[in-house]
């Protein structure tokens, strides 16, 4: 029963993404991304929209002009786009659909950690308000996707989480990952093949110059990542560290 349950899904989502994408998913997917770039509050350059969505930076700049006539975004010449008000709401409203989705894969019907993000992505604009409540319900509210981002409220508020991300680290550094930033699916495999996954402790041994790779330790095991890719691993500072590999002396956060 469970397999076929599992095929089903599998099935609808097969077809929903082989389906027309409307004028409103169009909508929906550009304020997800601008909101996922800029942390729902800072000035997102269009050629990253447009780099992150796959289309050309002529047809992402039409519909940021459309975007505008509908009060959805702000748009400050040289420097990029905002999200309004209004299209922070809808902005959001797309992402607790997306990662209660995620939320729901994962857990009960076993989808892969570094796939589920595509999977969501086509259920999410199949799902109305009273679906993702129901779902909510049904998941018992959970606080945050598989890959440790918040899951806004029905309301619209999101939890404000203090963190700061990988690359920003030290030499000797210890840190635990909270979550990893939406990304493409080939970096969630990349990630999780290495071990990098939300509540992962790991210390920092080595920052090459010139932009070099960060190498961190796992345990036992040495891993490297390119800083872009450090970029979006957010993780919670330890206080006391080592870089020998050996057990933590205190796994508590720091408080602010």
């Amino acid at each position: 029963m469970k397999y076929q349950v599992t095929l089903i899904f599998q099935q609808w989502i097969s077809h929903l993404m082989r389906t027309q994408t409307t004028s409103n998913e169009s909508v929906e997917m550009y304020l997800k991304t601008i909101a996922e770039l800029s942390d729902c509050g800072s000035t997102v350059v269009i050629a990253r929209v447009a780099e992150r969505l796959g289309v050309t930076p002529v047809s992402a700049n039409e519909m940021m002009k459309r975007l505008v006539a509908q009060d959805f975004i702000s748009h400050e010449p040289y420097k990029g786009v905002a999200l309004t008000e209004r299209g922070r709401c809808i902005a959001l409203n797309v992402i607790r659909r997306q990662r209660l989705w995620e939320r729901f894969l994962v857990d009960h019907l076993r989808f892969n950690w570094a796939d589920v993000y595509e999977a969501a992505c086509s259920l999410e604009h199949a799902t109305t308000d009273e679906l993702a409540d129901s779902l909510a319900e049904y998941l018992d509210h959970p606080r945050t996707c598989p890959h440790g981002n918040p899951i806004p409220e029905a309301d619209g508020s999101l939890l404000a989480v203090e963190s700061r991300s990988l690359d920003s680290l030290e030499v000797g550094d210890a840190a635990k990952i909270l979550s990893i930033q939406p990304t493409e699916t080939e970096v969630f495999v990349y990630l999780r093949k290495r071990n990098i996954m939300p509540d992962r402790i790991v210390t920092v041994i080595d920052i090459a110059p010139l932009d070099g790779p960060i190498t961190l330790r796992l345990g036992e095991v040495d891993v490297s990542l390119g800083l872009a890719m450090a970029a979006l691993v957010m993780v919670v500072p330890l206080k006391d560290q080592t870089i020998s590999g050996e057990k933590l002396i205190d796994e508590s956060l720091v408080t602010p």
